[in-house]
């Protein structure tokens, strides 16, 4: 039998600080964890709202377990599906303003399969630069041609619109909120220029919903444009609190994914528990406004503390702040810095999942995280970036 020697690849990520490993961390909190048995503040999960820890999404979780189980058992199609998934879609289409929502078993499987089911090898996608891994896998694997288009440069996608030409469909897709950078994409334009173009616009909107907007509908909400966007994408996962994905849209959509979107047909039914534990932080997002005023408030001292300082954050509007560090090595140095001395786990982000020479600490911002913990971050950054010459 042959074998692959991975260790020269392995050693090169090593000498390049682009290794990476798993890092056991056991929650006690939205924002807390023991890591190598120390108590530290986490800044990294997206847990926004954290309901992961509210005693009404856990009650939710708990009861739906005893009553009906640990697992589905089998897909939807077979005999997964249940009561407790049409109030979950019922729930995500009125939050979302479309007609029906189909739940997935993650963001990633949702993204395969709603751009893999609608679009073939006769059909051009048109994809934002920056989107995330998930979206461009389900470019690629549709067999669509891919067209990349510069990030949320209306312009450079409408050069490109004019350029490549097909008879088959042509689909737009970008992120709502961007998952590294924290800025949201120009929805209005989008929209403006998919309707002139007579192509499909999908948002996939995994960091915008329970975030963004009145009610956390998202950000095609927040900029007023939720009608303009033919797909929604979004997941359990974040906000929400669970785990798995989900599409919005119309009813003949819905209806067309359940018969061709292989990761929906193909894949076991979530756990019931998950599935009640979505539904009651949906409910929570939708009916208590202090979550989003106290995200909105912590995230306005952060930004504006580490701006003040004169960190690079990079244009984010949003819980997503990026600090611009540069060089992989630097940012990982002081992401360990941040954890020995300040008891502070934030990991450093570098290439491939960020363009190279654009490491950074991708700092999250919850709601759940207290006045002291803000300020410990804030102050134990600005001492390190000034240390390590990222600030004045």
């Amino acid at each position: 039998m042959s074998v692959i020697n991975l260790a020269p690849e392995l050693n090169n990520l090593k000498t390049t600080s682009l290794y990476r490993e798993l890092v056991s961390i056991t929650p006690i909190g939205p924002t807390r964890g023991y890591l190598n048995g120390r108590e530290v503040t986490l800044f990294c999960t997206n847990n926004y709202l954290g309901l992961t820890h509210h005693p009404q999404v856990s009650e939710a979780s708990i009861k739906a377990t005893e009553r009906y189980g640990t697992g589905a058992g089998a897909s939807r199609l077979i005999s997964g599906h249940s009561h407790l998934y049409e109030e979950l879609e019922a729930a995500l289409a009125r939050h979302k303003g479309t007609e029906k929502a189909l739940v997935f078993s993650s963001g990633y499987a949702a993204n395969i399969g709603v751009i893999s089911a609608l679009m073939g090898r006769d059909d051009l996608v048109f994809c934002d630069r920056l989107a995330h891994a998930s979206l461009i896998d389900a470019c690629i694997m549709s067999r669509a041609k891919l067209c990349r288009f510069g990030h949320n440069d209306v312009n450079s996608l409408g050069d490109l619109l004019h350029a490549q030409k097909t008879k088959g469909q042509r689909l737009i897709v970008t992120e709502g909120v961007f998952s590294m950078d924290g800025d949201i994409a120009p929805l209005r334009q989008l929209a403006d220029i998919s309707s002139q173009h007579g192509c499909l616009l999908l948002v996939d909107d995994a960091h915008g919903t329970g975030v963004m907007g009145e009610k956390g509908q998202g950000a095609a909400a927040y900029l007023g444009v939720s009608k303009g966007i033919d797909i929604h994408v979004g997941t359990l996962s974040k906000a929400i609190a669970a785990v798995g994905g989900f599409v919005a849209g119309s009813s003949d959509l819905i209806s067309y994914l359940i018969n061709k979107a292989r990761p929906f047909i193909y894949t076991t039914a979530l756990p019931p528990g998950v599935v009640a534990a979505a539904t009651a932080a949906l409910k929570l997002i939708e009916t208590e406004p202090s979550l989003l005023e106290g995200l909105r408030a912590n995230v306005r001292y952060m930004r504006g503390t580490l701006t003040s300082a004169g960190f690079d954050l990079m244009g984010s509007e949003t819980p997503i702040i990026p600090i611009l560090v540069g060089e992989a090595k630097k940012a990982v140095a002081i992401s360990r810095s941040l954890l020995e001395k300040a008891g502070i786990y934030l990991p450093a982000i570098r290439p491939p999942t960020v363009p190279a020479g654009q490491a950074r600490l991708r700092l999250t911002v919850s709601a759940a995280h207290q006045q002291a913990e803000l300020e410990n971050a804030a102050g134990s950054l600005i001492e390190l970036g000034k240390k390590e010459g990222i600030i004045d």
